[in-house]
């Protein structure tokens, strides 16, 4: 966050060798200085105005991975780490910037405070960015782990696949972004004396020697429940919960085969595959707004505790209300809708692929910069033909038609003539279309077609002097006499 809001430098003054940490209480706006973490997680901080010599900030190497490793340890061992934003300061500096950024955040608009986001640290591997505050925005903000010419593509074209191929089933994205293909990707399995054929996931994963691998997710006929999973036995209530709804509903401590960590980690089922996916609990983030709902802290626990949420009164895209229960999944790696988990891969594939169709929008309530009333909006939707005026041309002159609102192909169609031949007395005339001819689509009236001015409305003919001298103004040829 070296930028406007950081002091800098005077020019004879030595660099700093460390740095330390700002951090941005989001509900109380509270700039402070950190000085670590306590035996239960909680944030230890100071104020700015009250630092003393005898009291050490976080201090820690300036070099890059050094502080990134760092920050990921200190965020994992944090309680509530949400509740707050970090920002990575010079040491030296710290008081001063520190105050500064309580003046800009005390004066600052909601908007403002957003591009707080861009400065603010996050530990690495966090693939669940906190910006992401509201349940819409799933993964689209993503950043990409990946890159194609990072993709092993001979071990792809031994599947029968490449990025060609990939990219026309919308597979791509997600790949690069470090998650499994939303869809079942069939491949073929060439094996000399065999030919294989089957539906997959597919995902890009780091191996040890920094190469990226790819990674075949079968399908499953059902999840392995009886045998421990990274450590865990599953319980009844375990299994019922995983069956049904798809996610265990609980953190769980897993064990890392290679390492011996203990790690905290929500459970669920891959509905594609049967496969079982562990998720750290840490790298957990819950949003604070799901369709129109403000979520507490109460509210937020629950889903941080992995456990099912029940919500009254969203509201949709298309305006409607509605109840659902939400819970956080670790296939998914964000919270999402539980409606009818209990299908079979095929049938979940089928569901995804109609979810992932282009659905028809709805009717704008603004035409060419016209917005149009309640009453007319109301017939517009409905498929029926409206008038309306005050519509604007190219060059500022206003004319009038019909709109009628075709379902099928979730366009708006215009008519200077209404279609059903209604209303002859409101409808648009010849006049009306000669001057929207003329100044929008650039058309040549005869006898108009020398006048220099746009047209007004209904204007077919000149309408005063000056104009009938300029439409009587003949240019003459080049190379001729007169």
């Amino acid at each position: 966050m070296e930028n406007e809001l950081i002091n800098s430098q005077e020019p004879n003054e030595l660099k700093p060798s460390t740095d330390t940490l700002l951090v941005l209480n989001i509900h109380t706006n509270q700039v402070e200085m950190v000085k670590g973490i306590d035996k239960d997680g909680n944030l230890q901080k100071v104020p700015p105005q009250e630092k003393k010599d005898n009291e050490q900030l976080i201090s820690v190497d300036k070099h890059g991975d050094i502080f990134s490793n760092f920050f990921s340890n200190f965020y994992r061992q944090l309680k509530n780490p949400t509740h707050f934003n970090f920002f990575k300061v010079s040491e030296y500096d710290a008081v001063n910037t520190a105050k500064d950024l309580q003046k800009y955040v005390d004066q600052a608009s909601p908007e403002e405070k957003e591009k707080l986001q861009d400065y603010e640290i996050l530990p690495q591997h966090n693939n669940n960015p906190k910006n992401q505050n509201t349940m819409d925005n799933n993964t689209d903000n993503q950043e990409y782990r990946f890159q194609p010419e990072q993709i092993d593509w001979k071990t792809m074209e031994k599947f029968g696949l490449n990025q060609e191929k990939l990219e026309k089933m919308n597979a791509m994205d997600a790949l690069l972004r470090g998650f499994k293909t939303n869809t079942l990707i069939p491949i073929t399995i060439n094996l000399g004396t065999a030919v294989s054929k089957m539906d997959i996931r597919l995902s890009l994963q780091t191996g040890d020697t920094g190469q990226v691998a790819v990674h075949l997710h079968g399908i499953r006929k059902e999840p392995s429940l009886n045998n421990k999973f990274l450590g865990h036995q599953f319980t009844d209530e375990d299994k019922k919960n995983l069956k049904e709804t798809g996610n265990m509903g609980r953190v769980v401590d897993l064990v890392n085969p290679k390492t011996d960590e203990i790690i905290p980690s929500v459970i669920s089922r891959d509905r594609l595959t049967n496969e079982l996916v562990a998720y750290r609990a840490e790298y957990m983030k819950i949003p604070d707004e799901i369709k129109g709902i403000r979520l507490d802290e109460h509210q937020k626990q629950t889903l941080l505790e992995g456990g099912p949420l029940y919500l009254e009164g969203m509201t949709s895209k298309k305006g409607e209300l509605f109840n659902a229960t939400v819970q956080f999944n670790a296939d998914k790696r964000y919270v999402e809708f539980l409606f009818n988990n209990n299908q079979t891969p095929q049938q979940r594939q089928q569901h995804n692929q109609q979810q992932t169709q282009p659905t028809a929008q709805e009717a704008p309530k603004i035409f060419r910069g016209k917005e149009l009333e309640d009453s007319q909006y109301e017939k517009f939707k409905a498929g029926q033909t409206v008038y309306v005026d005050g519509l604007t041309d190219a060059k500022g002159k206003a004319y009038q038609g019909y709109i009628t609102f075709n379902k099928e192909t979730s366009k708006t169609d215009f008519s200077f003539n209404h279609p059903n031949k209604l209303k002859e007395e409101a409808k648009p005339t010849e006049d009306h279309k000669t001057q929207t001819a003329v100044n929008t689509h650039g058309k040549t009236n005869e006898a108009t077609k020398n006048v220099n001015e746009p047209l007004e409305s209904k204007q077919q003919q000149p309408v005063n002097k000056q104009q009938e001298d300029q439409q009587k103004k003949v240019r003459k040829p080049r190379g001729q006499k007169l």
